[in-house]
């Protein structure tokens, strides 16, 4: 499973890229307002730093809209994947950017009835909202499951981009769910790292080399 950072901070996607673990980043337009830079202007930034795909969605709701500002974030740079909502005009704009070469990322995804759609109108990301799919107590990993089977049983090259994911259990299911991206805020990526037993290893690994090497106190 490819590892994205979920965000728009370029301090967090410095760290995570200086790990050599970071895959690519998605965005949104909480997560730009939230820097407080224009897309476009953020979204070029981030492509020096992150060496992969990188979802850069747009704000119109409407099908030309979405055509008019996902076409120019596109040509800022090869990795560029147009990020739209699955809803009725997003669908048409995802079927449309695919017949023109443009990469697309259908987001806001909480049924595999939704992803299918995505699938067919030939998007190369679906994100299913597994946080929040959990929110309405129903089981978001069980959907990511689901996407998964559906994919494979027809073919379909559409990746399923496992979002919304809001702790490391969440990331350890989505990957043995199949899922082929988790996407991550920099907390969550962080705490991968962490287990007790990790540092108290490496406590003691410490300890018995000190002793065992180092001179003696005069």
């Amino acid at each position: 499973m490819r590892f994205f950072l979920d965000t728009a901070n370029l301090d967090e996607l410095r760290a995570g890229a200086s790990w050599g673990i970071l895959d690519g980043c998605t965005t949104n337009p909480s997560l730009i307002a939230k820097e407080g830079i224009p897309i476009a202007e953020r979204i070029r930034q981030i492509t020096e730093i992150v060496d992969g795909d990188i979802s850069a969605e747009v704000v119109a709701t409407d099908c030309e809209g979405m055509l008019k500002e996902g076409r120019p974030l596109a040509a800022i740079h090869k990795n560029i994947v147009v990020k739209v909502p699955l809803t009725r005009d997003g669908i048409k704009a995802c079927s449309i950017f695919s017949k023109e070469g443009i990469r697309v990322n259908v987001t806001l995804c909480f049924s595999a009835g939704q992803a299918i759609l995505a699938a067919k109108a030939g998007a190369y990301f679906v994100s299913p909202f597994v946080g929040r799919v959990d929110d309405t107590g129903w089981d978001g990993i069980q959907l990511i499951r689901d996407i998964c089977g559906i994919y494979k049983n027809y073919g379909f090259s559409t990746q399923v981009l496992s979002a919304s994911l809001r702790t490391v259990n969440h990331v350890i299911d989505s990957a043995k769910a199949g899922a082929h991206v988790g996407t991550m805020p920099f907390k969550v990526m962080n705490s991968l790292f962490d287990h007790p037993l990790t540092d108290r290893g490496l406590e003691q690994f410490l300890k018995d080399h000190a002793k065992a090497f180092q001179p003696p106190a005069r």
